[in-house]
């Protein structure tokens, strides 16, 4: 007779558990690395979509630094994930001898913990029941509360050791950011089946098949009848079934196939349907039932972030505007009969028609009173109180003119949308009034296009909304004979002669707007010289990017010493791309600096000719000059430019020893065309962003730091809804600035072609300067706040809503 081997105790099969899955991770990382290697490679080439060039720069130097590291970090990663189960071991027994210790944690342990953390909870999320039930059967055989903080078994744990490998390594946190998204696939795609194996690993060996849903209840420590329960019953089960029956084998292999094998866990087999089936029944079960994953309270935050920024603030705002409009519909269905805002509008009715033919008994800006031809002197509260009656008298006359009920409506709320308008203070009266002289038009146009009160997106909206927004922000004082009075009063002008093009001249004239603002708005003074500043940094930066990755391409198939490499990608682009800003790309010092680089290649390039040597001897002082010369405009310190010349004479000592093969005639010809003809590459990106240095721009470019303020630090970490609602900023609108503890109230008055540089102004001379990703952590953090979160338009059909709710009989009386 056969004697069965005792069962394993129950503290064993988790070392077991554990040991596995040890196991299976450690080979896992070696693969890891081939796919961080060639997905680096695919960033570095362009081939994710979206990417910048400044994003194609970074990978490249993240790609050849991770080449370098590779195999130093694989190595690394392996040693600290095998030393994690014994360092786990070894914290529990310290944590039953001694009562704790603190200490102070150095920022770069943190910021490890934070992005482990993030891993972690990826994982957790994409695991889901898996994790959980592993976790609650290994709390059964272990008698515990909860998995240890170290366990390997956690999601976290093995994030932490491959950020510790990866700073062994001496790979920085930026090269991280790059491949986070590709480790978080891959350790999902390994993770995820892995928990499934080990939990059809315990279910054959009795832990748990089924899991007690009344074990999931959080209790107090006095009640823990059922939780110790069903400990009791996993270790027993783990004992009594250690050799199960047939019909059990059965059951289990039938399981087994329907879950593709318990992989390195699966000497046996498990009977997972039964564990399936209950997980079905606890997630429709009461919220208390269900497992507790205890994330970390910054996974949490960071899970209601990016909730909270699923959609742009203005998204938002644009939803609250729909949803006026959609009361306002609703009113006119239900006081209405037969209302359709879709279909087609009737011609007004002959007596309406005559009367709004005729001209006004009065125009609204007689009660100004003119000093010049272009300065408009308003007496603001009587003038605008005398505007408003008379406009009231006239919508008056013209709803007693109307005969059916739709009409009386329309003019009705047009009136009552312009009431709204006149009454707002924060515009000057100078504005309001010129404003008013369009109620006239705009009824016209509601009359013959009903889908004015249906769309926010109308024409007629957008300008009066445009215009609104742009003179919310100016003294009253400072408006009369200003540039945005005279360009309101032309658009009025041009409406009120075309009265019969409909929505065709508000587009027109929309158009004409939004091209007066990128005008005007940067126009003369200072802010005129910092959009020009700013317009040159961002092109510096675009051709810094683009020379980086063509001069890489040039240069692949040439040997060239890796620090000559590393200056004229690093040092001599910028250099080239400073010259071609502030010189222009063929200008003489331009191309001088081209063909310093070609010179430098072929000096650095082996020398076995005497007189070879001979001509580097007497070219070098040039050629030194020279770089230094383009060092000095990019404002390099005496100590920092002498490093690097120390450096290239390095490299001409070593080439001049070196027996290879030098560059050939031929070669360096085409070297230097290609250099000549750099900007050839040069294409527009409309993405990315630009790193700002204060202390740089002011170097370079001569910057008056009274006059400009670089907003370069603050904020916090943006969502994809306010990088967004970052590229949606109108020019013109107002917003709050709190910046270094001071609080400003700033007009959005430039955009760089690209979009990457954004140009506040005060009015009083002093611009902000914000790359864009900057600009959504101020937008995030709320340090930058716009004035108004609710259109013109919309808000004086918000007021509308609420008198014809308060009285609903004047809607058609």
């Amino acid at each position: 007779m056969v004697s069965t081997p005792p069962p394993p105790s129950p503290h064993r099969l988790a070392q077991q558990v554990r040991e596995r899955f040890l196991q299976v991770l450690d080979a896992a990382v070696i693969e890891l690395g081939e796919r961080i290697q060639t997905h680096l490679t695919g960033q570095a080439q362009g081939g994710i979509r979206g990417a910048t060039l400044a994003d194609m720069q970074r990978a490249m130097e993240a790609e050849a630094a991770f080449r370098r590291a590779r195999t130093a970090w694989v190595t690394a990663a392996r040693r600290h994930w095998r030393d994690a189960l014994t360092q786990m071991t070894d914290s529990r027994a310290a944590r039953r001898s001694l009562p704790g210790d603190l200490g102070l944690v150095d920022d770069d342990s943190v910021e490890r913990k934070i992005a482990a953390s993030r891993l972690g909870a990826a994982v957790q999320d994409a695991a889901g029941a898996e994790f959980n039930d592993l976790r609650l059967r290994m709390q059964a055989l272990e008698r515990s509360t909860d998995l240890p903080a170290r366990d390997v078994l956690r999601p976290d744990t093995f994030a932490q050791q491959l950020l510790k490998a990866w700073r062994d390594a001496g790979l920085d946190r930026p090269m991280w950011v790059l491949v986070h998204p590709e480790i978080q696939a891959a350790m999902i795609e390994r993770l995820v089946p892995l928990y499934g194996q080990a939990n059809a690993f315990l279910i054959e060996r009795g832990v748990l098949a089924e899991i007690d849903l009344k074990a999931l209840v959080r209790r107090g420590d006095g009640d823990a009848g059922p939780v110790a329960g069903a400990r009791a019953s996993a270790v027993a089960g783990a004992r009594d079934r250690a050799a199960p029956g047939p019909a059990e084998n059965a059951a289990s292999r039938e399981s087994g196939a329907r879950s593709g094998g318990a992989g390195l866990f699966g000497d046996g087999r498990s009977a997972r349907g039964d564990a399936f089936t209950t997980h079905g029944r606890a997630n429709a079960a009461d919220d208390t039932q269900t497992p507790d994953v205890r994330h970390s309270a910054l996974a949490r935050a960071a899970q209601e972030t990016r909730m909270m920024t699923a959609i742009s603030p203005m998204t938002r705002v644009r939803q609250r505007a729909h949803g006026v409009l959609g009361q306002l519909r609703r009113l006119l269905t239900d006081q209405l009969a037969n209302f359709d805002l879709a279909a087609p509008a009737e011609p007004p009715s002959p007596p309406l028609a005559r009367a709004m033919a005729e001209a006004a008994p009065f125009a609204v800006t007689e009660l100004l009173d003119r000093s010049d031809a272009d300065v408009t002197i308003v007496q603001p509260v009587a003038s605008v109180e005398a505007v408003a009656t008379r406009l009231r008298q006239r919508a008056t006359e013209l709803k007693a003119k109307a005969e059916r009920p739709s009409e009386k409506a329309t003019i009705e709320i047009v009136a009552l949308m312009f009431q709204a308008i006149l009454a707002e203070e924060r515009i000057a009266a100078a504005i309001r009034v010129w404003f008013a002289r369009l109620q006239i038009p705009v009824l016209r146009l509601a009359l013959a296009e009903p889908d004015f009160f249906a769309s926010i997106q109308h024409p007629a909206r957008q300008l009066i909304d445009r215009m609104g927004a742009c003179a919310l922000g100016f003294d009253a004082a400072q408006v009369g004979g200003s540039r945005l009075e005279r360009e309101i009063k032309r658009i009025v002008q041009v409406i009120e002669q075309y009265p019969e093009t409909g929505r065709r001249v508000y587009q027109l004239v929309l158009e004409e707007f939004k091209k007066f603002l990128g005008r005007s708005l940067t126009e003369g003074g200072s802010a005129q010289q910092m959009a020009t500043l700013a317009q040159q940094i961002e092109q510096k930066e675009a051709l810094t990017v683009q020379y980086t990755i063509e001069l890489r391409r040039m240069l692949e198939p040439v040997p060239v010493p890796e620090p000559v490499r590393e200056f004229l990608f690093r040092v001599w682009c910028e250099v080239l791309a400073m010259a071609a800003v502030r010189r222009g790309p063929q200008a003489p010092d331009t191309l001088r600096f081209k063909q310093a680089a070609a010179d430098l290649l072929w000096a650095v390039s082996p020398k076995a000719d005497r007189s070879e040597r001979g001509r580097v001897v007497q070219q070098l002082p040039t050629l030194l000059h020279a770089l230094r010369e383009g060092m000095e405009g990019l404002a390099l310190s005496t100590s920092d430019q002498d490093a690097h010349i120390k450096v290239l004479n390095d490299a001409v000592v070593q080439a001049f020893v070196s027996r290879g093969e030098g560059l050939s005639a031929e070669r360096l010809a085409e070297l230097s065309r290609n250099l000549a003809g750099l900007e050839d590459v040069v294409s527009d990106d409309a993405q990315g962003d630009v790193l700002l240095d204060p202390g740089v721009i002011e170097l370079m470019f001569g910057a008056e730091g009274d006059a400009l303020e670089v907003i370069a630090s603050g904020g916090s970490q943006p969502g994809e809804g306010m990088l967004h609602w970052a590229g949606e900023l109108e020019l013109g609108a107002w917003f709050t600035l709190d910046y270094l503890g001071s609080v400003t109230q700033v007009q959005y008055v430039w955009r760089s072609k690209r979009g990457q540089l954004h140009l506040f102004g005060d009015g009083s001379g002093k611009s902000y300067l914000v790359q864009t990703w900057r600009l959504a952590s101020y937008l995030q953090a709320g340090l930058l706040v716009p004035v108004e979160d609710e259109t013109l338009t919309v808000r004086a059909t918000r007021e509308a809503l609420a008198r014809l709710n308060a009285e609903p009989d004047r809607l058609l009386n």
